[in-house]
């Protein structure tokens, strides 16, 4: 099976498969309309509140009815104009928003991006990763950070600012993505192009265009686009996974193994990956393994309450009632709020059986 997946990253959000129209420049992407821009002055600036509060009351006019009413929406990969108009908003279109908004208000805000989330999708012979961005905003001495899902995800690493250059040419990506998807190569290459045009030196574009390429009947093309992914970052998962099925369907055996040597050294210490393997056993009705994953999964990533927490109903599976309440506890002392007590009460279930 593997060797007929390609991996993509898109940025944020999966992208439904929808009619393809044509892109705004990447002027237009932030354009704020007159009516937005308006509202925000009307509404948030109007007595020129003291930064802090302009801030405050920012997350309020996006966010309450009486203001904007964003909601979040995972397919809406939207510039900022369409983003007003519809009212919807993924993490990409969300973080375009807010930064065009905080630039208006004279906020000093910047994006920042996590190379990787734990969050991937499955179709077609295509695994979908993702990553995410978020704004950081300064106020005074003090850096905030302004993020639409930042509870609802898994993070391995800290954000790194990023330049509004790479952030528009995510949202080129993202639309490449959504093409790629709907089996429009030639579209999807030529929105990659832009993305590429924008920021050259990102890994994720190159390697998503060797399986736009790829897809599109020209592998040669493919191939050397996974290539400049890989020199760009050489332990670029995505690019030498793509290689590596590509060396396996030209019956390059060698360079097929050298490519899986390579990757597997990646993924024995990485956290997500042994996530995802757990969870693909626990699927599967391998308790043993899935338990083996989540103990993997665990050493490398201890503070994250979600992975002990699957590890306990791995245990509870498989009749370990005992070792579930641990690893249950242990999600418990490392969360807080709605979640701690959604523990506490599966605790108290446990042991009062």
């Amino acid at each position: 099976m593997r060797g007929t997946l390609a991996a993509v990253v898109f940025a944020l959000a999966w992208q439904a498969a929808g009619a393809f129209a044509q892109p705004v420049s990447t002027g237009e992407v932030m354009t704020m309309p007159t009516g937005l821009r308006e509202r925000l002055h009307r509404e948030v600036l109007y007595d020129d509140p003291a930064p802090h509060e302009r801030l405050e009351r920012l997350g309020v006019f996006m966010f309450a009815s009486e203001g904007l009413g964003m909601t979040y929406v995972e397919t809406a990969n939207l510039t900022v104009a369409q983003a007003y108009e519809a009212r919807t908003a993924n993490c990409l279109t969300f973080t375009l928003l807010f930064l065009a908004l905080a630039k208006e208000a004279g906020l000093e805000a910047t994006p920042q991006e996590i190379e990787q989330i734990l969050g991937f999708r499955q179709a077609d012979g295509t695994l979908y990763l993702s990553n995410h961005v978020n704004a950081s905003v300064r106020v005074g001495s003090r850096r905030y950070t302004v993020d639409v899902a930042g509870d609802q995800i898994i993070q391995r690493d800290r954000p790194k600012p990023i330049t509004t250059t790479r952030l528009i040419a995510h949202y080129y990506n993202n639309l490449a993505v959504e093409r790629l998807a709907a089996g429009d190569y030639p579209a999807a290459s030529s929105l990659l192009d832009m993305a590429i045009g924008l920021d050259p030196a990102y890994a994720g574009y190159w390697s998503n265009a060797g399986v736009v390429h790829t897809r599109g009947g020209d592998p040669e093309t493919g191939r050397n686009d996974y290539r400049q992914a890989l020199a760009l970052d050489p332990d670029n998962t995505n690019a030498l996974f793509n290689l590596a099925g590509l060396a396996a369907r030209t019956g390059d055996r060698a360079l097929e193994a050298e490519y899986r040597k390579r990757l597997a050294k990646l993924e024995r210490n990485d956290p997500f990956h042994a996530f995802v393997q757990a969870l693909t056993a626990e699927n599967a009705g391998d308790l043993a393994r899935a338990t083996r994953f989540y103990r993997r999964a665990v050493d490398l990533r201890p503070q994250e309450h979600r992975f002990h927490s699957a590890l306990a109903n791995a245990y509870l599976k498989a009749g370990k009632t005992g070792l579930a309440i641990r690893s249950l506890a242990r999600a418990q002392a490392l969360s807080n709020g709605d979640t701690h007590a959604a523990y506490s009460e599966r605790l108290d279930a446990l042991r009062a059986r």
